[in-house]
Parts: C-alpha cells; sequence; structure tokens
C-alpha cells in the first residue's frame, strides 16, 4: 500500500471501524468490531424511533441518564482513540518510505484527535448541563405534582394546565429581602402548549390574602401598613414582608415564597404549582451569553439615579445591560409601559433563543442560567418540563395584563380579575383563535377616582404576546 491508500482506510476506519483490521488481513477482529458498531447502531435507532423527540429530550435531563452519557462519552472516546492508533499500526505504515511515514503518522495523529474531539465536547457538555441542573432544581417534591405523583401516561396528575409564576427580583444591596418588580403567571395548557402569560403589576394596593392564612389574619380588609417612608405594602412587597415577619408562621423562615404563590392565585382564581425567580441582572447576562437580542426601541428610554444613561430608539441587538434597562426603566415613564417593555424582551427571547445559538455558546449559558435562577420545582420533574416547554416555543402565546385602564390598581375589581382570567385560559384553548390587533401603550396615570377601570366590554384585553412591541415613534 502506498501513503495515500493507508490514509484512505484509516479514515474509512473511523466511520466504520474494523474496515482497516479487514483491510490488513485481520479478518476475525475486523468483523467484531463491524458487528459491534452495528449493533449499537441498531440498539441507538431503536431507542429513537421508539420515542417522540420531545420524549428523548426529556429523558436525557435525566440524572441517570447525564451521568451515563459522560460516561459513555469518555469510554467511547478513548476506545475510538485506541482503535485509530491500532488501525494505523495494522496497516504497516512501516513498510513505507520515510517521507511516506512522516506524512501518514503525522495525519493519522491528527484524524485520532478529531476523533476523540466530539466526543469531549459531548463530556464538557453533558456534565456542564448537570452541574446547572443541579444547581436550580431541588430534590424535594413540591405540594404540586411530584415525582411520587408521575405516572409516565400523565405526569401531570390529571390537570390539564400547569401554573407557573415567573419573578423578577430586583436586589439591591442597601435593602433586605426579596422586592419582585416583576410577577407573571404562566398557565400552561399541558396538551397543546397553548399559554397565556398574565401580568399582575408591582403597585396592586390592597392585596387580598387566601382566607385562613396567617397573612389573612393579619391583613383582614387587604395588605396595608401606617405610611412612613414611601409604600411597602404594593403586591411586590409580599414576599419581602412575609421573609421578614417568621412570627406570623410559628417562626418558621423564608416563607415568602409560599405566600406569593398563595397570594398570586389567589388573586387570580388559580392553583399556582411552582415558582421560577429571576435575578433581573444575571437575566442580563443570559442575553449576553448568547450574543444580545435585537429589539425595537420604540423611544429613547433613559435610565440612572441622574438620567445618565439611554438606549436609543431603532432596531438593533443590544447587549444584556441595555436590554435590562429597556425592560426596567421607568424614568419618564410608569410600570405599566415597563411591563408591556418586559414583555417584549420576553418575547423576542423566545423567538431568538434558537438551540444552535444556545449549542454555540453552550458554556456561557449554562453559568448565566445556574446564576440566574432559583426555583421550587422538583429535579425530577425537569424531563416533562422540557418537552412541554418546547411545545410552548411553537405553540399560541397571549398576554393578558392587568393594568389601567383594564384594572385600577389603586382600587382593585377582584372579581373582574378573576373573570377575566377565567376568559382568557378558556379561550387559549382554542389554537385557531385570531389574535386580537393591536395593544396601546398603557397611560401614564392611573385614574384613582374611578372604581376599576372602564375598558369595553366586547374587548378582549388577552393579546399576543408581542403585540405592540417594534413600532418606532409610537
Amino acid at each position: 500500500m502506498n501513503a495515500g491508500e493507508v490514509l484512505g482506510w484509516l479514515v474509512l476506519s473511523a466511520l466504520a471501524p474494523g474496515a482497516a483490521h479487514l483491510r490488513a488481513g485481520w479478518r476475525r477482529t475486523g468483523l467484531v468490531l463491524l458487528s459491534c458498531y452495528a449493533v449499537g447502531l441498531l440498539a441507538m435507532l431503536a431507542v429513537v424511533l421508539g420515542h417522540t423527540l420531545d420524549e428523548l429530550i426529556g429523558m436525557a435531563t435525566r440524572d441517570s441518564a447525564l451521568v451515563g452519557v459522560t460516561i459513555g462519552a469518555i469510554v467511547l472516546g478513548l476506545c475510538w482513540f485506541a482503535l485509530m492508533v491500532h488501525s494505523f499500526v495494522v496497516l504497516r505504515p512501516g513498510a513505507l518510505p520515510q517521507g511516506g511515514q512522516i506524512l501518514t503518522g503525522t495525519l493519522a495523529g491528527l484524524l485520532s484527535v478529531v476523533v476523540v474531539a466530539p466526543f469531549a465536547v459531548a463530556t464538557n457538555y453533558v456534565w456542564t448541563s448537570r452541574d446547572a441542573i443541579n444547581t436550580i432544581f431541588r430534590q424535594a417534591p413540591t405540594d404540586g405534582p411530584s415525582a411520587a405523583q408521575v405516572k409516565p401516561e400523565d405526569p401531570w396528575a390529571g390537570r390539564d394546565r400547569l401554573n407557573l409564576l415567573l419573578l423578577g427580583g430586583d436586589a439591591d444591596d442597601h435593602r433586605p429581602g426579596v422586592r419582585t418588580d416583576s410577577m407573571n403567571v404562566a398557565s400552561i395548557d399541558v396538551k397543546t402548549g397553548n399559554t397565556v402569560l398574565i401580568s399582575l403589576p408591582r403597585s396592586l394596593e390592597d392585596v387580598r390574602f387566601r382566607p385562613g392564612t396567617p397573612m389573612a389574619e393579619r391583613f383582614p380588609d387587604g395588605f396595608r401598613l401606617p405610611r412612613a417612608n414611601g409604600r411597602n405594602d404594593l403586591l411586590n412587597s409580599v414576599w419581602e414582608y412575609a421573609d421578614a415577619h417568621p412570627e406570623l408562621f410559628g417562626g418558621r423562615r423564608g416563607q415568602g415564597a409560599k405566600v406569593l404563590m398563595e397570594t398570586i392565585g389567589y388573586t387570580l382564581g388559580l392553583e399556582i404549582d411552582w415558582y421560577v425567580l429571576v435575578n433581573m441582572w444575571g437575566f442580563a447576562r443570559l442575553i449576553d451569553a448568547i450574543g444580545g437580542v435585537t429589539l425595537t426601541v420604540e423611544q429613547d428610554v433613559v435610565f440612572g439615579k441622574y438620567n445618565e444613561g439611554l438606549v436609543k430608539a431603532g432596531t438593533r441587538r443590544l447587549k444584556g445591560a441595555d436590554a435590562m434597562w429597556y425592560a426596567r426603566s421607568r424614568t419618564f415613564t410608569d410600570d405599566y409601559t415597563r411591563m408591556r417593555r418586559q414583555r417584549c424582551v420576553i418575547g423576542a427571547l423566545l423567538d431568538q433563543a434558537d438551540p444552535a445559538t444556545v449549542l454555540l455558546r453552550f458554556n456561557r449559558v449554562a453559568l448565566a442560567t445556574k446564576e440566574l435562577i432559583s426555583t421550587d420545582i422538583p429535579r425530577q420533574m425537569l424531563e416533562h418540563l422540557v418537552p412541554l416547554a418546547l411545545k410552548v416555543k411553537d405553540a399560541k402565546v397571549k398576554s393578558l395584563q392587568f393594568v389601567p385602564p383594564l384594572i385600577n390598581t389603586g382600587y382593585p375589581d377582584w372579581a373582574k380579575i378573576r373573570t377575566l382570567t377565567a376568559k382568557a385560559l378558556r379561550d387559549s384553548v382554542d389554537a385557531d383563535q385570531p389574535v386580537v390587533a393591536s395593544a396601546a401603550p398603557s397611560p401614564k396615570k392611573t385614574p384613582k377616582a374611578t372604581p376599576s377601570g372602564s375598558a369595553s366590554p366586547s374587548a378582549d384585553p388577552a393579546k399576543g404576546l408581542t403585540e405592540g412591541c417594534g413600532t418606532i415613534g409610537r
């Protein structure tokens, strides 16, 4: 054989283990290697054909699967490397002229490294994923559908919808506790993925608590504290207040998340299954990890203690910090316009965080995610939530925002909030329902003199997630 033939058989052996051995006369060894390779491929094919793509992705999040894949990738990588070395040896490169030996030896070494590289990348990705997942999700079950209740044919324990409380935490070094300045409930149809994203304003007053709870006993007429330095009794202060008063809960600490879930669930007439708390500036790191997000800034957004910052109007790719200031600034505007901008950022991320981008920047995304999220979702439910999230990405997502004039935040109409929530959920079941036309920006002031706003009874307040986004000069 000449140098070209040696290299050709070596490349073929990388794709079909045993080919080089057959060529070199090692017939039994070659047949064993090819047979093992064929059995492995058939086993993988059987697994793939026996499950849907969503099921496979969900199964891949199991801790046992992640550990198994990591060990398997390491073992296969070492075996493939040894295979390439032995394939090169049995092809007898020593019979070649000196120049051919140097050429084939060099290229064989490079090919061995190239063959091992995918296994090394896979090991890194899987182990990084496992570390991030086990940091974010806990093993213990919650009051929602737990691992003990889960059945393969019905992981949602008979329920039609899953209700997740999505929170944006506004942490501050000079302020104790958790201040939840962004509060949304994602109510997801578990069969279709159709989702209603229900937004509650941070400034909702006189919040009512579920009867019979410690907070309801302390505040029978709604959440209202003596006025001192500003308002500390709005909806966004419920978590902080509950954490600061463990005596209400028999001395149990860290009740803020549970109380806020219970309170928002009671407000909307829903049972909240779990919460996800996002550090708002960690969210900026996630946006940077995927290379930024393309947004249309309708008009200049000013931010900063002295109004020194500016996100200019226009359509362009924003880095994490600018995207967050676009979503969070209330300078020269109000909470309701900010809620609309936050919805626009969420919609843009859903559209633009494609799998190719996430894979390309995987380590950065995993690190940012680990620093970004805290949740009470049990680890065991992740294999069911991931396929559901993939359904949501391709399903109909509508937004319902309880802001003026629909709801007066100073004098909330609690019955109206529950009625509109129930209607939005009923409507979302119909996947073909048309999305309502344009959504205008929210007004700058809350009309405190009126009881609850005056939206037209015939108007549907539920909007498409990105409606009202992306128009310059609004």
